[in-house]
């Protein structure tokens, strides 16, 4: 169950804004997710550092929407403020899927 909280994924940078729960790595974004559900608004960068990319969030987001293991909260939102031009168009491509296919129905 979501408690209105707000993922920032980034390896370095910081939101401009308060109230963002930073997360460094997939790894920790994907714990934050299990402890606190998913949040009611996610930015995403896509490079994360060495081998890591927001995209290997996205895949365990993916397999727990499938398995109606998470769900995503009403008013859902999400943004890209990476700067890899691929990068944002992977993510908001599998994010728009996602949502087209999971959204809850309000």
């Amino acid at each position: 169950m979501s408690t209105g909280w707000k993922l920032f994924l980034d390896d370095e940078r910081y939101p401009t804004k308060e109230g963002w729960i930073i997360a460094r790595s997939s790894e920790e974004a994907i714990r934050l997710c299990l402890e606190l559900g998913l949040p009611q608004e996610i930015t995403f960068d896509h490079d994360l550092g060495g081998d890591d990319t927001s995209m290997v969030f996205l895949t365990w987001l993916t397999n727990a929407l499938l398995d109606k293991y998470v769900v995503f909260p009403e008013g859902f939102t999400y943004s890209v403020h990476s700067q890899n031009p691929i990068g944002v168009r992977n993510i908001q491509g599998l994010m728009d899927n996602l949502l087209r296919e999971f959204r809850q129905s309000l």
